[in-house]
């Protein structure tokens, strides 16, 4: 069985302030049915940027083997080989937020759409999980609009499992948020 694991290595923020509490909203494909979606937030508490780190987060140590990333979901290979994941950075603007209120808004928000939190999913046992109708998809930027927190925008995180992870295991992928960030993921891809 072949699977696949997504790791944030490191966000860059692109404006002059240096103290920022950011956290991600997640939000990706259902890993067993094609008509849901599952949304996020990463990490549990959002983690404070400041002038030492120069407005650049590294969740990994690049020059430490065995450094990991921020992990954000590992699951089986899509027969497809395609897997739909989306980010949205934000800064709150406290210093301690209760981001599992970000998943009621959502929830209450998508309403007959919202189907529930989970937490045993995408290899994340102790992160919870809103579980949506895919249909209501387009809703979760408009929602999170209305949250009172700064928006640094959105990424798509889309991968198409190609070729080059036959030569190649893990692969870094570097993409700018639509606001005034970039974002270094990682794709790693395990046979079992």
């Amino acid at each position: 069985m072949t699977k696949i694991r997504l790791e944030i290595d490191e966000v860059k923020i692109y404006r002059p302030r240096k103290r920022w509490h950011l956290y991600f909203v997640v939000v990706a494909e259902h890993p067993e049915d094609n008509d849901k979606m599952i949304i996020s937030t990463l990490p549990q508490q959002p983690f404070l940027l400041t002038h030492r780190h120069d407005n650049v987060y590294h969740f990994d140590v690049p020059d430490q083997p065995g450094s990991e990333g921020l992990f954000v979901l590992s699951r089986e290979m899509p027969k497809d080989r395609e897997l739909n994941v989306q980010f949205y950075l934000r800064h709150s603007r406290k210093a301690t937020r209760d981001l599992g209120q970000i998943l009621e808004d959502l929830k209450t928000g998508i309403a007959g759409d919202a189907l529930g939190i989970v937490s045993d999913i995408v290899g994340t046992a102790g992160t919870p999980w809103l579980v949506i109708a895919k249909k209501s998809l387009s809703m979760v930027g408009k929602i999170l609009e209305k949250i009172p927190d700064k928006d640094f925008g959105f990424l798509s995180a889309f991968e198409r499992f190609g070729p080059e992870f036959e030569a190649q295991t893990d692969i870094d992928r570097e993409k700018q948020f639509t606001g005034d960030a970039s974002m270094v993921y990682s794709w790693t891809v395990d046979d079992d």
